[in-house]
């Protein structure tokens, strides 16, 4: 791995930290794009937490799916932790520097956020396929121990992963200017910053990113073929409509997360522009944190079933006490 102070012969040099350029191009919008991404960072926080602990506190949500959405919960906090509070700083800082070790840092935890939260995407819609299509055995292959396994497995995969794509990143020699066109981290500006020769982390890359994300796609296509067709064999119209509602939140998710995945990484970094690529990045690293604790929360009545019991428990101590 490269280190910081290390020269390089000729003009070849390391760089000992980089320049996240974020929306500097924007001085009108720096004030109020800190302000909508500070209100969306603390929504994203509250609902996450909220969602996190409600499931924790109500025994009703003690089940395999809101285990796995708890763990969603938790990856969306720490996913959009690795990158808001520095591009808010460098919002509203005129220091704009991050560190050797603070970039790589953030590029890791990044892809090893991003790859995890997919895998639990995808282990939802297998807990779904399993509770729909087979729930006679829901209990037995969905049972405690196999739940923390999935988890668990692909979250060490995912990590392990995003290590071996960060060494490749930071193993290449960065020379010239040492300005990320970016808000975060990220390999495709950090390759336009080397001089040296790309084309093995380029392939690694989307080797890594195709064989994940149509891995992932791949069997969420297949449980869902199997739903549907289980789903529409259904005799009671009220089971049927229960039965899409759950998946329904799933898929709002799943679209959102993936679409935007895909777009981002099943390509050359040089078919999208660094400038669209921000808008897309924004808009997985930054929003879809939000918007999935509302997702499952706006229309799902166990949630909202829960939400009213803690409610009223909390109402009900408060008068007991007064």
């Amino acid at each position: 791995m490269m280190c910081p102070k290390k020269m390089v012969k000729g003009n070849h040099t390391s760089v000992p930290e980089f320049v996240l350029l974020g929306f500097a191009d924007y001085p009108k919008l720096q004030i109020p794009l800190f302000v909508l991404f500070l209100l969306v960072y603390i929504i994203t926080l509250v609902g996450n937490l909220g969602m996190i602990t409600l499931i924790k506190l109500d025994s009703q949500l003690h089940t395999p799916m809101y285990f796995f959405l708890s763990n969603l919960s938790f990856v969306d906090i720490c996913y959009s932790s690795s990158v808001t509070p520095q591009m808010l700083a460098n919002l509203v800082a005129g220091y704009k520097d991050i560190s050797f070790t603070g970039c790589l840092t953030q590029c890791y935890l990044f892809i090893a956020l991003g790859l995890t939260e997919s895998f639990i995407l995808t282990v939802m819609a297998y807990d779904r396929y399993v509770a729909i299509c087979n729930p006679l055995l829901y209990e037995t292959k969905m049972s405690w121990e196999m739940c923390v396994w999935l988890v668990a497995v692909p979250s060490a995969y995912s990590f392990l992963d995003a290590m071996i794509q960060t060494i490749f990143t930071f193993r290449l020699t960065y020379c010239g200017s040492k300005v990320i066109n970016h808000f975060y981290c990220a390999d495709p500006p950090l390759l336009k910053l080397s001089c040296s020769d790309t084309h093995v982390k380029l392939t690694l890359m989307l080797i890594s990113a195709s064989f994940n994300l149509i891995s992932f796609l791949a069997i969420i296509l297949i449980s869902y073929i199997f739903i549907l067709t289980t789903i529409l064999r259904m005799p009671s119209t009220e089971g049927r409509y229960k039965a899409f509602s759950t998946c329904g939140f799933h898929l709002a998710a799943v679209t959102l997360f993936y679409g935007t995945i895909f777009v981002m990484y099943i390509r050359r970094p040089s078919s999208l522009s660094l400038e669209q690529g921000k808008i897309v990045s924004v808009f997985y690293v930054v929003v879809i944190p939000m918007l999935n604790p509302l997702i499952y929360s706006l229309r799902n009545k166990e949630v909202k079933g829960a939400m009213k019991r803690l409610l009223g428990t909390f109402l009900t101590n408060i008068h007991l006490k007064g």
